[in-house]
């Protein structure tokens, strides 16, 4: 049986170098607050707001490092919070923003509209090219993940696997699925090939 970490993932941004310039002023620097699981990813001690159609949603953490594209991975229920229908707000893998929805951000030195880049993150899990290996799982292959909590035994299917280099084995699910099955950061669960 092979077993991984669960870790919850709230909402979220990743913000291009341009971005965060923009958000926070000229030659900024993000700040560390916490490191990740992920070598070299970190909650910044910066948030920032996003707002969609008809609503605004205030302290969104920043995750840095910045990267080539912004991104902000949101919950389904924030959808609604931001005048979205579920369907308007794509569910992607990180990085995966091509055609996603449109959204607007505001820091504290100004705000960026961006016609792309607002997703609800997809469940996946993290693994090295070695652990894949060895537990015979392959790059975007669906798994189930089954976890066992406080509400019983949930079966999260289409859990997409993501081999990156140097990656530590962590399923990322986000806080509603996790609230919902009743588990929180730190679960250990099976995974069902």
């Amino acid at each position: 049986m092979t077993t991984v970490l669960i870790n919850l993932s709230n909402r979220h941004i990743h913000l291009s170098e341009s971005d965060v310039e923009a958000l926070f002023g000229a030659d900024y620097t993000l700040t560390k607050k916490v490191d990740l699981l992920q070598p070299g990813q970190f909650a910044a001690e910066e948030v920032i707001s996003i707002s969609g159609p008809n609503g605004t949603i205030e302290r969104v953490r920043v995750v840095g490092p910045t990267r080539l594209a912004t991104q902000c991975e949101i919950l389904t229920g924030d959808t609604y919070k931001l005048g979205y229908q579920p369907t308007d707000v794509p569910v992607r893998l990180s990085g995966n923003v091509g055609g996603s929805a449109a959204f607007s951000i505001t820091g504290p030195a100004g705000s960026v509209e961006k016609s792309e880049g607002l997703i609800i993150a997809r469940r996946h899990i993290h693994v090295n090219p070695e652990q894949a290996a060895e537990l015979s799982l392959a790059d975007g292959q669906s798994v189930t993940v089954r976890a066992r909590g406080g509400k019983g035994q949930t079966d999260f299917h289409d859990t997409i696997v993501r081999i990156q280099s140097g990656a530590i084995l962590e399923c990322h699910i986000d806080t509603e699925e996790g609230n919902a099955a009743g588990i929180g950061n730190g679960y250990q669960a099976e995974v069902i090939t």
